[in-house]
């Protein structure tokens, strides 16, 4: 049985709720589909009720405007994904994207990441966790605000089922080495990297348009895959 208590959600959030401009067809989105792909905080969370089905349970963290996330869910259909986002002008794109191509295995949460972990996500339940370019809050004062922590790196252990995975990407080379050291005092998630550090990026982690533009600008980009063994 869930215990929204077990770990207490920290009171430093690793985000700034920023409305930003929302183009109609965003807006639109939001107002026509919402109910079809959006998930309510206040309800609890049944993923068999809401899709249908039993299957893989991935959640990916930040999703952006939800480009990446689509792609993977229709290259992998027999999954199912959870998206959670803070910035509603992100979740009206991908909710737009869901519905022209009728991508109907991802649901959708506007809301703290780490609260609907902590309390909406039983445990043992996701077959994979994702966290793709988190901000890096590089100013040494904010470091405090990245969400790769112990804490962090702890709930998701927690959530994931034996042999799930987190998959971690950021091309903040700094950012990248506090992932991997953090990560790596777990007892309980294991790096996939033969050599212990940094893996290549997978097949179906597909190219997004903010890490094409970093590509781009000569950034580096690191992916770190551990898996709960």
């Amino acid at each position: 049985m869930l215990d929204p208590l077990k770990i207490k959600t920290p009171a430093i959030r690793s985000f700034i709720r920023r409305q930003g401009r929302i183009t109609p067809g965003q807006q639109f989105a939001l107002e026509q589909w919402w109910d079809k792909y959006g998930l309510s905080y206040e309800k609890p969370l049944e993923a068999m009720s809401i899709f249908g089905r039993q299957a893989p349970l991935i959640v990916e963290i930040g999703f952006g405007n939800g480009q990446a996330l689509a792609e993977m869910a229709r290259v992998n259909s027999e999954q199912d994904y959870i998206g959670i986002e803070v910035h509603r002008p992100g979740v009206g794109h991908l909710l737009l994207d869901l519905e022209n191509t009728q991508t109907h295995n991802v649901r959708v949460y506007c809301h703290d990441a780490i609260e609907i972990l902590s309390e909406k996500i039983s445990d043992n339940s996701l077959s994979g966790v994702q966290l793709f370019f988190p901000d890096p809050w590089p100013k040494k004062r904010h470091h405090k605000r990245r969400i790769v922590n112990r804490h962090f790196i702890a709930l998701v252990s927690q959530k994931l089922q034996s042999g799930g995975y987190l998959h971690m990407a950021t091309d903040w080379q700094a950012y990248a080495e506090v992932m991997l050291a953090v990560t790596g005092e777990s007892n309980t998630l294991f790096n996939e990297s033969p050599g212990g550090d940094f893996c290549p990026r997978p097949d179906y982690r597909p190219l997004t348009k903010f890490e094409n533009r970093g590509i781009r600008l000569g950034h580096g980009v690191w992916d770190l895959i551990f898996r709960k063994v």
